[in-house]
């Protein structure tokens, strides 16, 4: 039996929270690749839209691994992959591939000619919008891994899932993670005037935490009317550089620039728990939000995974 065999032979799926900000994405990357990533694992998937945080998912997993494009433009060309075989013993060990990007250039059957060469040579390839070559290459993922408002990490077998089943998933999920991220800035900008500027983020499902490491005296009523006065306004939200956006006419330090809606309007059912939580784990106070949810009955099932019809999705 080999490694992979062993480490993961009843592995279905894993769920985390997609981070927010990409050094938290890159951290949670690195994880990954410590937990899930076997030795043996050539042909890894990675599907999610245009701003998810695929990219820094993949740096955190493979340290050193230089992309062939990202957010800040083209890294290496011609892409390297296309020439695997001038050099076998010499080229590299692992390749990257963004298909959404290379199909521009390249005709779907060469691009799979040097995926399978590639990985007959034993070269491990990192294919971002894994959905768009799956159908001609005709093989699934060792590992495949969905970013939308979580990351999902499965190991396929012949009984799925399918590439765009999780497309599917993390597709449909993501427009929380952008109400979500551009809530928190509308509620970071509402709780500085209040006064507060020390805090720690955090993630839930359809929301966020916001961390404080004494009790703080938060007028939870104005805040929610802040909150919701600024979402009214449907203000305008840019991508200034990769840490700021705009908002309005205010400029914002943010970590993750591009994980944002377009526009403040977009923010649908806002709703702000009206009550500080005390968490016995970390001895933090919590303030939680959601969106897309008219109220919270409990904090107790804001991150639960089953409905009566098995996992929530």
């Amino acid at each position: 039996m080999s490694y992979s065999d062993r480490m993961q032979r009843n592995h279905l799926v894993s769920i985390y929270l997609a981070p927010r900000g990409y050094p938290r994405m890159a951290d949670q990357g690195e994880q990954i690749g410590q937990l899930y990533l076997s030795p043996f694992d050539l042909l890894i998937g990675v599907i999610g839209d245009a701003g998810s945080g695929k990219s820094m998912l993949i740096k955190g997993m493979f340290p050193g691994l230089e992309l062939t494009n990202d957010d800040e433009g083209l890294n290496v060309r011609p892409l390297p992959i296309m020439s695997v075989e001038d050099d076998a013993f010499y080229s590299a060990r692992t390749y990257h591939i963004d298909m959404n990007f290379e199909s521009a250039f390249y005709q779907m059957h060469d691009i799979v000619a040097a995926i399978q060469r590639a990985l007959e040579l034993k070269k491990r390839v990192v294919i971002e919008h894994f959905d768009m070559v799956y159908p001609a290459l005709k093989k699934n993922a060792d590992l495949l891994i969905g970013i939308g408002e979580e990351i999902i990490i499965t190991r396929p077998t012949v009984f799925g899932p399918e590439p765009e089943e999780i497309k599917q998933v993390v597709f449909h999920s993501i427009k929380y993670r952008k109400m979500a991220h551009t809530a928190e800035e509308l509620f970071l900008i509402s709780l500085e005037k209040q006064g507060f500027y020390e805090y720690r983020h955090s993630e839930v499902r359809h929301g966020f935490l916001i961390l404080f490491d004494s009790k703080p005296d938060i007028d939870m009523e104005l805040l929610q009317k802040d909150v919701q006065a600024l979402i009214d306004a449907k203000l305008p939200v840019t991508y200034k550089d990769d840490n700021h956006i705009y908002v309005g006419d205010r400029v914002r330090a943010c970590q993750g620039p591009r994980m944002h809606l377009n526009n403040t309007g977009d923010i649908h059912e806002f709703t702000l728990y009206p009550e500080l939580t005390h968490d016995p784990f970390t001895k933090r106070y919590m303030l939680l939000a959601i969106v897309g949810s008219e109220e919270i009955a409990s904090i107790s099932v804001v991150n639960t995974i089953f409905d009566q019809y098995g996992v929530r999705r």
